[in-house]
């Protein structure tokens, strides 16, 4: 999808964004570079709360959710959660790395590729975000931006299910 395209589509999906409860489906693997260019692989998350964020540096409903994504990686991080940016930018990882240290990104970001994108796919408008479970089964798949204290629900709903 084109920058421009995926730009509309971020826009409409602000208006009207879901998260859903999706049925448990095994999270495909993948293998990517981070901004500088070290291999991270899904494997590295094994037995973590992963939440799996489709984003860009120029999409503003994507902008807006990460300052709570940061906050809960740092309230959460210690109970096995884990934030990965997954980049769709097209100017390549320095635009990136500077935007993760200007906004104080303390989580993973890795850039995506054609795979990880058909994988996940498709991937119609960003951000699109998946909760994977510990077991690395899928639990939830958002379109669009929510609020930190609504979407905060489902991912503790997988962090910590009822009775622990």
């Amino acid at each position: 999808m084109t920058k421009p395209a995926l730009l509309l589509a971020a826009a409409a999906l602000a208006l009207c964004a879901r998260a859903d409860p999706v049925p448990p489906a095994p999270a495909p693997a993948w293998t990517l570079k981070d901004v500088d260019g070290n291999v991270v692989t899904s494997s590295q998350f094994k037995g973590k709360v992963v939440v799996l964020d489709f984003w860009a540096t120029w999409c503003g409903p994507c902008r807006s959710e990460i300052p709570g994504y940061v906050d809960l990686q740092n309230k959460y991080g210690a109970d096995g959660l884990a934030f990965v940016g997954v980049s769709m930018d097209e100017d390549g990882p320095a635009v990136v790395r500077k935007f993760i240290k200007d906004h104080g990104i303390n989580y993973t970001v890795v850039m995506a590729d054609e795979k990880i994108v058909g994988a996940y796919g498709p991937i119609d408008g960003i951000p699109t975000t998946f909760i994977i479970d510990r077991a690395g089964m899928i639990r939830n798949k958002k379109l669009g931006s929510r609020p930190t204290a609504q979407y905060v629900k489902e991912i503790l709903s997988v962090l910590k299910p009822p009775g622990s």
